[in-house]
C-alpha cells in the first residue's frame, strides 16, 4: 500500500509537472490570499474556505501529536523525513483527488455532494461500479475505526493515564459529544469548524515556535538530527542501520498518511460539498491541506520531541508528547498537550463523521434516512473506541487506511488524465 501510495504520488507530480513548486506563488494567492482579500459567499453548497476548515478539522487530529510520536518512537528520528517526502509527493495525490472530486461531483437540493464513489463511477462508467462500493464500504468502516475510535482511545488514553478517569465514562460522554455535534449536518458542521480551526492551529504553531526559539542550538540539532538518521543511518544506528532505516520509512510514511490523508479518498468528500469556481481551484486548497497539516503541524510536534531527547526513553504516542512538551515548560506543556490532543480528537471526530455519512448515502442510493441511521452507529463506535487498547485501535486505522486507498488510488490513476488536460 504505502509502495502504491508514494509511487501515485510521484507520478502525479511528474506528471503535473511538479505544481507543488512550480505553481505555489497561484496556489498560495488562491488559498491564503482570498481569505485575507474577499469574503466569500456561498449561495449553494459551502465556501472553499469552509471546505478547507472540515477538512483540516478532520486531518488535524491526534495524528498530528500522537501519530509522529508514535512514527519517530518506532522509526527513529529519520521517520520525519520521510513524513516530509509522503507529504510532498501527497500533495499532487491531494490536489487530483479534489479536482475529480469537484468535477464529477453532483447536486440536489441541499446543495452538492461527491467523492471518490462518485468519480469512480461517473469517469470509469457503470462497469467500475463495484470499485465504488468497496471504496465507499471500506470508508464507512474507516470512519467509524480511524475517525470516530482511534481520536476517541487518545483522548481516554491521555486522561487515564493523567488523572485515571475510567475509559467507559470517557467513551460515554465522547459518544454524546459526537452525537450532538454530527446532528445538524455539513452546514452546521462547517460552520462550527470554520471558527474552531484557525484558532487551535495558531495556538499550537505559536507554543511551538515560542519553544523552539527559547533554545535555537537544540532545535537546530533537532534538525541534524533528522536528516542524519534518514540519509546516513549508519552514522547513528550503526550495524542496524538497514533495519531502522526501513522500520523509519515504513513508520514515517504510514503516520504522514495518517495525519494528512493524502490518497485514502476521505476529504475530497467534503471538498465537493464546496462552492467552488473551477475544480483546480478547489484542488489548490488541497494542497494547502496537506501542506499545513503535515508540513507545519506534524514537523512542528517531531522537532519538539527530537529536540527533548525523550524519544529513547521508550515512551510512544501521547506520553512521549507529553514528556517531550514537559520538558520545555513544565506542567503549563503537560496541560497544553492535553488539551490540544483533546480540542484536536474531537475535531476530528466531527469531520471524520460526515465522510462516513456521505459513503452511507452512496450505498443507500442516496436515502436522507441512512445519514440518521449511520450517525447513531458512529456515536456508538466513539464510545466503544474510548475502551479498546492503543496497539488495537492503530492496527484498525492501518487496516480500513488500506482498504480505501487501493480503490481510490486506482480510479486516481486511471482519471489522471482528464486532471492533466484541464490543469495547464
Amino acid at each position: 500500500m504505502l509502495i502504491l501510495l508514494v509511487g501515485c504520488g510521484v507520478y502525479l507530480t511528474v506528471r503535473l509537472k511538479f505544481l507543488q513548486i512550480f505553481k505555489a506563488r497561484l496556489w498560495i494567492s488562491e488559498t491564503l490570499g482570498s481569505i485575507f482579500t474577499k469574503k466569500e459567499k456561498s449561495e449553494s453548497g459551502i465556501s472553499p474556505y469552509q471546505a478547507l476548515s472540515s477538512a483540516l478539522a478532520s486531518t488535524i487530529g491526534s495524528g498530528n501529536l500522537i501519530g509522529a510520536a508514535t512514527a519517530i518512537a518506532s522509526g527513529g528520528p529519520g521517520a520525519v523525513f520521510w513524513m516530509w517526502i509522503a507529504a510532498f509527493f501527497g500533495m499532487a495525490t491531494k490536489y487530483t483527488e479534489v479536482f475529480l472530486a469537484v468535477h464529477f461531483r453532483k447536486k440536489n437540493g441541499e446543495g452538492y455532494y461527491g467523492g471518490p464513489m462518485y468519480y469512480i463511477e461517473r469517469g470509469l462508467g457503470r462497469e467500475y461500479r463495484w470499485l465504488a462500493v468497496v471504496f465507499a464500504v471500506s470508508g464507512a468502516l474507516a470512519c467509524i475505526g480511524m475517525g470516530g475510535m482511534n481520536q476517541a482511545n487518545s483522548i481516554a488514553t491521555l486522561l487515564n493515564s493523567r488523572v485515571e478517569f475510567p475509559p467507559f465514562v470517557i467513551g460515554v460522554i465522547l459518544s454524546l459529544v459526537a452525537w450532538k455535534g454530527i446532528s445538524g449536518g455539513i452546514g452546521k458542521l462547517t460552520r462550527r469548524v470554520e471558527k474552531i480551526v484557525p484558532v487551535m492551529v495558531l495556538l499550537f504553531v505559536g507554543m511551538c515556535v515560542f519553544i523552539m526559539f527559547s533554545d535555537v542550538k537544540r532545535t537546530a540539532s533537532a534538525f541534524a538530527m533528522i536528516f542524519k538518521a534518514a540519509i546516513s543511518p549508519r552514522a547513528v544506528y550503526g550495524a542496524a542501520s538497514g533495519e531502522m532505516m526501513r522500520r523509519a520509512m515504513r513508520f514515517g510514511i504510514a503516520r504522514g498518511v495518517f495525519s494528512n490523508e493524502a490518497g485514502l479518498g476521505s476529504s475530497p468528500i467534503v471538498h465537493a460539498a464546496a462552492d467552488a469556481k473551477s475544480p483546480e481551484k478547489q484542488g489548490f486548497w488541497g494542497i494547502l491541506e496537506v501542506f499545513v497539516d503535515t508540513i507545519i503541524m506534524c514537523t512542528l510536534t517531531a522537532l519538539i520531541i527530537v529536540s527533548s531527547g525523550e524519544s529513547g526513553k521508550n515512551l510512544t504516542g501521547a506520553d512521549l508528547v507529553t514528556a517531550a512538551f514537559a520538558e520545555h515548560t513544565g506542567t503549563f506543556g503537560e496541560l497544553f498537550v492535553g488539551g490540544s490532543v483533546i480540542l484536536f480528537a474531537i475535531t476530528t471526530i466531527l469531520g471524520w463523521s460526515y465522510y462516513g455519512e456521505s459513503c452511507v448515502f452512496y450505498l443507500s442510493g442516496e436515502r436522507a434516512i441512512s445519514r440518521k441511521i449511520y450517525r447513531v452507529v458512529y456515536a456508538l463506535g466513539v464510545g466503544i473506541g474510548a475502551t479498546m487498547s492503543v496497539d488495537g485501535v492503530w492496527e484498525l486505522s492501518d487496516m480500513f487506511n488500506g482498504m480505501m486507498m487501493a480503490p481510490n488510488l486506482i480510479a486516481v490513476i486511471l482519471l489522471s488524465d482528464i486532471v492533466i488536460k484541464k490543469s495547464g
